[in-house]
């Protein structure tokens, strides 16, 4: 955007006796993609284009028309006239990026190598040191403020703990930023973004926002299958039941039949004795501990089900299944997937994440110390 006001291809223009202020016309700036490298012909800058449609970024001056079309057409950042959506999760970035130029332009360096068991990491911080510098340059008032913006920072996945096992902590505990907001990036990454595997495999990608906000109240079960098509059936093996009220899973892919009575209830009662929070679980000494499996899922599935959000359990294993064979057992919590933490989502978004991933299932829980 600021290069195209740079390069006058966004200026006030006119148009059946009206001025329309600061906008483009597709079919020049489909012309400047090309010419300046950041697209290699016409039909990707198309692409390109449409995908920043998609995200509010850009729009045609009139709304009239919703996709992005190669013409003499007149376009408009939505950022150049106001009606950019400023979401929460948009807000949290941007004060991310807005942290992180201030701390690489700081005299007194808070950002630096440091190792930790052998390993060096870029870009890292300790929670109390990173909390002083809030207060003293006064992006906090105390430190609880300072506390919970770092908390932020890290569930929209811009901050973490260089191994991922702690939340953000007031404490001599090591963090890094995800993301290198000053690394340039190139329009043609937008068409290789994957939402449910940018975080692991692109960690510096710009749209790399891992916060959602589960729905605490809802508990019926999810099916964790390879396939996208989930089925309310009984107690079958490696199958596992949803909510019956009103069908309106967007998972279905067809109206759901029950296929051998009687039905299990579908809101049964959690295995948990007790609720647990992140807190608990990420805190120093806490009486948990880390398992890695792998799981390799068949041609019916994984065999597990979760439950719940912040954190997700597993609230049943398939004793015959491939989770129970890598050890998977009930009352553990769901700490990552294939790289992703997610103690911070609900059952649903992990269940997603599980299905679009490869059968190949690495999945990090801690379970209780007996």
């Amino acid at each position: 955007r600021l290069r195209l006001h740079d390069g006058k291809l966004i200026k006030d223009r006119r148009y059946h006796l009206r001025t329309y202020p600061n906008c483009f016309v597709a079919k020049e700036l489909t012309d400047w993609l090309i010419d300046h490298k950041e697209a290699p012909d016409r039909e990707t800058a198309i692409r390109l284009m449409q995908k920043l449609m998609d995200h509010y970024i850009i729009h045609h001056v009139c709304d009239e028309h919703s996709d992005y079309k190669d013409a003499k057409l007149l376009y408009r950042f939505r950022k150049d006239d106001g009606t950019f959506p400023l979401s929460k999760d948009v807000k949290v970035f941007m004060r991310g990026q807005s942290l992180y130029e201030k701390l690489t332009s700081a005299e007194d360096p808070v950002l630096k190598v440091r190792e930790e068991n052998s390993v060096k990491y870029q870009r890292t911080f300790l929670g109390s040191e990173m909390i002083d510098w809030l207060i003293r340059e006064g992006e906090a008032a105390n430190r609880k403020e300072a506390v919970e913006l770092g908390r932020a920072l890290l569930e929209h996945g811009i901050v973490q703990h260089v191994s991922n096992r702690h939340h953000f902590f007031d404490g001599n505990i090591l963090y890094q930023f995800w993301i290198n907001f000053r690394r340039r990036r190139r329009l043609t990454e937008l068409l290789s973004e994957n939402p449910s595997r940018a975080l692991s495999e692109s960690p510096d990608s710009p749209f790399c926002l891992r916060k959602l906000n589960p729905d605490q109240g809802n508990t019926s079960f999810l099916s964790v299958q390879p396939n996208k098509e989930i089925k309310i059936v009984s107690a079958v093996r490696r199958s596992s039941i949803t909510s019956l009220a009103g069908n309106s899973n967007p998972y279905f892919s067809a109206a759901p039949t029950l296929v051998f009575p009687p039905v299990a209830e579908c809101n049964p009662k959690s295995v948990l004795k007790r609720p647990v929070t992140n807190e608990e679980l990420l805190s120093p000494g806490a009486p948990y501990v880390k398992k890695t499996l792998t799981i390799v899922g068949d041609a019916v599935g994984w065999g597990f089900v979760v439950r719940g959000g912040r954190p997700c359990h597993i609230q049943a294993v398939d004793p015959g299944g491939p989770a129970a064979a890598a050890g998977m057992k009930v009352c553990q919590f769901v700490f990552s997937v294939n790289g992703l933490y997610v103690l911070h989502l609900d059952y649903q978004t992990i269940s997603s994440l599980i299905m679009t991933g490869p059968r190949t299932l690495v999945m990090e829980v801690m379970e209780a110390i007996e």
